[in-house]
């Protein structure tokens, strides 16, 4: 094992194997300029998210500050630093969207999931996200969720959008 991937013993042996596909990862980025994003789209991929924890082990094997990688892994919309729901669900707030509802939409999640922004429901079902633009201006407010987008919603459309995941 490379020297790399040492874990802490505690680690058990699924999570030993995650930070040996890690080690590997950087190895192969290793000197390169400008990879960290890349080491953490790895990460996030072996990982399902970037906890403290493997933030510090990138920091620790790139030669970066924590504060530098958990401000990366933080900034970027993509990347998650607690475990992902089964369903993710996005309100725009960029400006189209937040003029014309935005932060209504927010309300009636909140309402409704009994969570605030960046909380996930008791059953891991459901959390909600604001983001920026999403580049559908002229279909807003927009809903995101996963991967699909529901244009011009209203907040009584969001129970009819929350119950069609439910049972996925």
């Amino acid at each position: 094992m490379s020297e790399l991937a040492k874990k802490p013993s505690a680690a058990g042996i699924e999570e030993q194997a995650n930070y040996e596909k890690l080690a590997n990862v950087i190895d192969l980025y290793s000197g390169k300029e400008g990879c960290l994003i890349q080491v953490l789209h790895a990460a996030q991929e072996i990982f399902g998210y970037l906890p403290y924890e493997v933030q510090k082990y990138v920091a620790d094997n790139m030669g970066f500050s924590v504060s530098y990688v958990s401000s990366v892994s933080s900034f970027y919309s993509f990347f998650s630093t607690t475990p992902r729901t089964k369903h993710e669900v996005r309100v725009c707030l960029g400006t189209a969207c937040y003029v014309k509802g935005g932060k209504l939409l927010i309300e009636k999640l909140q309402e409704l999931l009994g969570i605030g922004v960046g909380e996930a429901t008791a059953d891991n079902v459901f959390s909600i996200h604001v983001t920026r633009c999403v580049g559908a201006c002229g279909l807003a407010p927009v809903v995101v969720v996963d991967d699909e987008v529901f244009k011009q919603v209203k907040p009584g459309d969001i129970a009819g959008i929350l119950e069609q995941y439910r049972g996925k």
